[in-house]
């Protein structure tokens, strides 16, 4: 019997290279998280805290105001007004957060006890200081982290309720990892429309002039003095809380358990 010759079936070489291309993809999209996870804190049950390297380059935003003078926004707290403080002033305890608006586990967090986080500051229970950061732009690529944060200080500038409205409205909507959606004024702008009364003239101007990105730049160098290592990082009355499990965020429920702990 003479010896048939070997001939590839079409299907077969699809799924070959389909199945190559996802192999491929994959392997990219874990390169990717590998350059998020030095620089983020995915909680002490991963057992790694991982270094901020001090002096972070930032990505040059766009707007005219990049390069202008320092301008606070108007309801900015602490000495050098870098800091955010939602809640009751004569709050009896103090919640910092430590976030990076391109930050996939910040908006983990957010997006399940966010929420939470929230109606314990509306209750009395402690005010809340965000501390904010730029950092993933160099460690992605980009500039959103820096546009975002100049639109939040734009925001904050209105009242500290849009602030916290715009705040949690970006991390709704946070970009994929690969992408830079936040470093386009023009989106930043259509996401401000879903917070009712932001998008004032002087809103719009601000975000659109860059107004903010000087201030963005000095609270992310207030952010890499404060000793914090990565994002999100949460201390309440300078105690840091434990807020991922096993890689994920802990439930509404046993971040409130956590919170009694401390304040009893």
């Amino acid at each position: 019997m003479s010896k048939q010759p070997h001939t590839s079936r079409p299907a077969e070489n699809a799924a070959a290279r389909a199945a190559t291309e996802r192999m491929r993809e994959e392997r990219e999209r874990a390169e990717r998280s590998a350059r998020i996870r030095r620089r983020t804190v995915v909680g002490a049950a991963s057992g790694a805290v991982l270094a901020l390297a001090a002096g972070v380059a930032f990505a040059v935003g766009g707007g005219s105001g990049a390069g202008g003078p320092l301008v606070v926004p108007a309801n900015a707290s602490g000495a050098d007004g870098t800091v955010i403080t939602y809640g009751r002033a004569d709050a009896p305890h103090t919640l910092e957060v430590y976030e990076d608006f391109r930050c996939p586990y910040c908006e983990r967090l957010e997006t399940t006890t966010g929420k939470t986080v929230q109606q314990l500051a509306d209750a009395g229970t402690y005010k809340v200081e965000y501390h904010l950061a730029t950092f993933l732009d160099q460690g992605l690529g980009g500039k959103g982290s820096r546009t975002a944060l100049a639109a939040a200080g734009a925001a904050l500038n209105e009242g500290v309720d849009k602030f916290k409205q715009f705040h949690d409205v970006l991390y709704a909507n946070q970009p994929d990892e690969r992408e830079d959606g936040f470093g386009s004024v023009n989106h930043l702008l259509d996401l401000a429309g879903q917070v009712p009364g932001l998008k004032t003239d002087g809103f719009v101007k601000a975000v659109q002039d860059g107004t903010y990105l000087p201030w963005a730049d000095q609270v992310n160098k207030a952010f890499d003095k404060s000793g914090v290592t990565g994002t999100p990082t949460v201390k309440l009355d300078g105690r840091k809380l434990d807020v991922f499990t096993n890689g994920a965020p802990v439930p509404p429920e046993q971040f409130t358990a956590m919170v009694k702990q401390v304040t009893g």
